[in-house]
């Protein structure tokens, strides 16, 4: 008798009708591996349990008149079973979106924030006024959301909840997931934002359907997020794929997180207000000018955004002699002027190690901030899945 644990079978055949819309039961058991008889079992269980629901496909609609057997029934995710919502906390502003269980888009909104830095419990109070009023807005009552995901910069250990550092708070080791949840009232799970990034991408962007692949973002931080094998790579304690804290010089420009030398410091947008500054180039906190300049053809301007491209094109270059990825995602604010960064592909091509295959496609994606939310909403179904599964005598076999 095939004694596969129901914790692990839940989680796989879930996984796999996410990931493929809807599935019939022969279909999630040549997928998974799991024997028929426990994909019935099991996904039996779901159903009682209003997790996922049937639809009947009938394979013979395309040829008019034709009718053989009964319309093969496929399962999918039951999208009223949960409402989720996503956060991204950006430099000045929260992005929010709302998703049902299966991952349809509900509503958005955004929100200003009164300050770049805040205390934890200021952020917390301005998250849940922002959260209520994104409802509202949408039609939506936000006293039937199933959990926050929350996306945030910075150090984040996502099984304790706890925040190591972030440009967002005044405070280390925050634990952000649990303040979140006793001010808002319901479940959170917070993760490094381009960690979330990179979930969005696997889920509803250029990395759907690949198995490997990176997500680099740069705006007022720089990030990445590892795809591996399809799932989403964090390292031993957490805090792995500190792409924009990866040293670049000895004893170099500060960068925020208080260290020197790291990459960030000379390719984040506070890096480039900070050099413009020096050369009388006025920004008023914004990197745009500093663009606009550049393609004047100022050359304090084009001497700033050249260096820039110079170190963040040896940092792909060594990402990609590190982990040898099929596909490299550049994302964030600052593709909305890729225009200035169409030499950084061919600069990585002459860093890498040479051999006689192609490297790895580099492409950009700028969708806006609503890509970190609707991220921050994916994990936060992918941890509501795992407490209602577990909910349900998860380890009996």
């Amino acid at each position: 008798m095939n004694q596969e644990p129901k914790s692990g079978s839940r989680h796989l055949l879930l996984k796999a009708i996410r990931q493929h819309g809807r599935m019939a039961r022969i279909d999630l058991a040549r997928v998974t591996g799991i024997s028929q008889a426990t994909v019935t079992t099991v996904t039996a269980d779901m159903l009682r349990q209003g997790l996922i629901a049937e639809h009947s496909a009938d394979e013979n609609k395309s040829e008019p008149g034709v009718r053989r057997g009964r319309p093969r029934v496929q399962l999918k995710l039951r999208g009223a079973a949960h409402l989720v919502a996503g956060v991204k906390i950006a430099n000045d502003v929260l992005s929010i979106v709302f998703m049902d269980f299966a991952g349809k888009l509900l509503g958005d909104y955004t929100a200003p924030l009164e300050e770049n830095v805040m205390a934890p419990q200021v952020l917390c109070d301005q998250l849940k006024t922002a959260i209520f009023a994104a409802a509202e807005h949408n039609g939506l009552d936000a006293n039937n959301i199933s959990a926050v995901g929350i996306g945030v910069a910075g150090v984040v250990d996502t099984e304790r909840g706890i925040v190591h550092w972030s440009p967002s708070l005044t405070e280390r080791n925050v634990p952000l997931q649990q303040l979140v949840a006793a001010t808002i009232g319901c479940p959170s799970y917070v993760d490094n934002d381009t960690n979330l990034v990179a979930v969005a991408e696997m889920l509803f962007g250029h990395g759907v359907g690949a198995s490997e692949f990176i997500v680099i973002t740069v705006e007022s931080g720089v990030g990445m997020g590892i795809i591996l094998n399809g799932e989403l790579y964090r390292g031993a304690r957490g805090c792995g794929a500190e792409f924009g804290h990866c040293k670049v010089q000895l004893d170099g420009a500060l960068c925020r997180c208080g260290q020197r030398g790291c990459l960030e410091a000379y390719v984040a947008d506070y890096a480039l207000i900070r050099e413009a500054s020096v050369c009388g180039i006025e920004t008023k906190g914004n990197v745009k000018p500093i663009f606009d300049a550049a393609r004047d053809d100022n050359a304090a301007a084009k001497n700033i955004i050249t260096r820039a491209s110079r170190m963040f094109s040896m940092g792909i270059a060594n990402v990609i002699n590190i982990f040898d990825p099929q596909l490299i995602i550049l994302a964030g604010a600052r593709m909305q002027h890729k225009d200035i960064y169409a030499t950084v592909s061919s600069a990585v091509r002459e860093q890498i190690v040479q051999v006689d295959i192609d490297p790895p496609e580099i492409i950009e994606h700028d969708w806006g901030d609503l890509m970190w939310a609707k991220g921050a909403a994916a994990y936060a179904i992918d941890r509501v899945a795992e407490t209602s599964l577990l909910s349900k005598g998860d380890h009996a076999v």
